[in-house]
């Protein structure tokens, strides 16, 4: 029986290297501790004002302090957007 031809492949040699660009993401990292924050003291807030009576977090706004509290958690839901 006849020997059948030997193909012979070519040697292998790796692509190029690239560059690769090296992309720097904007660093997010101090959204959710904001927004933690902003929760726990809007929280807090509406928390100390029932317990207090209406005296501690600021006497003179009144029942206003309840806005107050909401509007720091309305804070940190507008940090929440930013969360990538």
């Amino acid at each position: 029986m006849p020997k059948s031809r030997i193909r012979k492949k070519a040697d292998y040699t790796p692509p190029p290297v690239k560059q690769t660009a090296v992309i720097k993401l904007d660093s997010r990292g101090w959204v959710a501790p904001v927004m933690l924050a902003m929760f726990v003291l809007g929280l807090a807030w509406i928390v100390l004002f029932y317990v207090t009576d209406g005296t501690l977090p600021i006497k003179a706004l009144g029942n206003w302090n309840i806005v107050v509290g909401f509007g720091f958690i309305a804070a940190g839901f507008g940090v929440s957007t930013q969360w990538k």
